[in-house]
């Protein structure tokens, strides 16, 4: 759907600020810390590239972009996970540019950088159109983009699905697990990009906690997650969370379900080159 059929991008987007703001996504993000080294490590970029990493949250891929030699600059909406980032960067030694922008709107001149990565964090911008069109437009000529985005058959895009039953996007917003369809991708990026290529990547989600106990982590930490309770009333957040434990406990591979949560999710890895 296009954009005009959003009825207010600027209430949207503080609305998106905000939820990304809500919990401590920081928390979450060390869980999967390891699976963003490995897909930076996947891609290969040369030492002294300069690169922009969009939606670099607390800085997981930012951080290993800048241990492998890159120039790295970090780009996201929510201050709080910026100022995470400067420190894991400072506590390493490492200078890397953090700056408060938008996917949609990127605040940096055409053709300003080598290699653009971003992993589960430009997929939730509600606009792809324009996510695609800035990633292009910061690239230089034969630039790579590295995308690495829940997709809809994933663990993490049927949590979505469940909370989106009990809080539904607002009208005109396609679900941002469609970034994680190959055809979608596929017709999102051709107007700006060749040889793109997708493989789908497994991540595990392990914690030392109840399948309901990996609910609540959710419910504290995760903005999303936490914001989509905090809309609902009593009733309505008991519905939301009987469904996203029955989720957890289905999939749940743990030979210890009553203190182990273990989930075989996936994401799809997707890098294509600026025409």
């Amino acid at each position: 759907m296009s954009a005009t059929a959003v009825p207010d991008i600027s209430a949207l987007k503080r609305s998106m600020r905000a939820t990304w703001m809500a919990g401590d996504f920081g928390v979450v993000a060390k869980t999967i810390s390891g699976s963003a080294d490995d897909f930076i490590a996947r891609l290969g970029i040369a030492p002294g590239a300069r690169v922009l990493d969009i939606a670099c949250g607390t800085g997981n891929s930012a951080i290993p972009l800048a241990r492998s030699g890159a120039i790295v600059t970090g780009v996201d909406i929510a201050t709080n996970l910026l100022i995470q980032a400067r420190e894991r960067a400072a506590a390493e030694g490492l200078a890397i540019t953090f700056d408060e922008g938008d996917a949609e709107a990127l605040p940096y001149a055409d053709a300003s950088f080598d290699a653009v990565t971003t992993m589960f964090g430009a997929m939730f911008a509600p606009r792809p159109a324009l996510v695609a069109s800035e990633c292009a437009r910061v690239l230089k000529p034969g630039g790579l983009l590295a995308m690495a985005n829940w997709n809809p058959a994933s663990f993490s895009g049927r949590m979505f699905k469940v909370g989106s039953m009990h809080v539904p996007s607002p009208p005109g917003i396609a679900p941002a697990s469609l970034w994680g369809d190959d055809a979608t991708v596929r017709e999102r990026l051709a107007p700006f990009f060749t040889n793109i290529e997708t493989q789908l990547i497994p991540i595990d989600f392990d914690m030392a906690v109840s399948p309901a106990g990996a609910v609540d982590f959710f419910r504290k930490y995760f903005g999303p997650t936490q914001m989509a309770f905090a809309r609902l009333d009593s009733t309505g957040q008991e519905a939301l969370a009987a469904d996203l434990t029955a989720l957890w406990s289905s999939a749940n591979v743990s030979p210890n379900p009553e203190s182990h949560t273990l989930v075989r999710n996936e994401y799809l890895q997707i890098t294509a080159i600026r025409n």
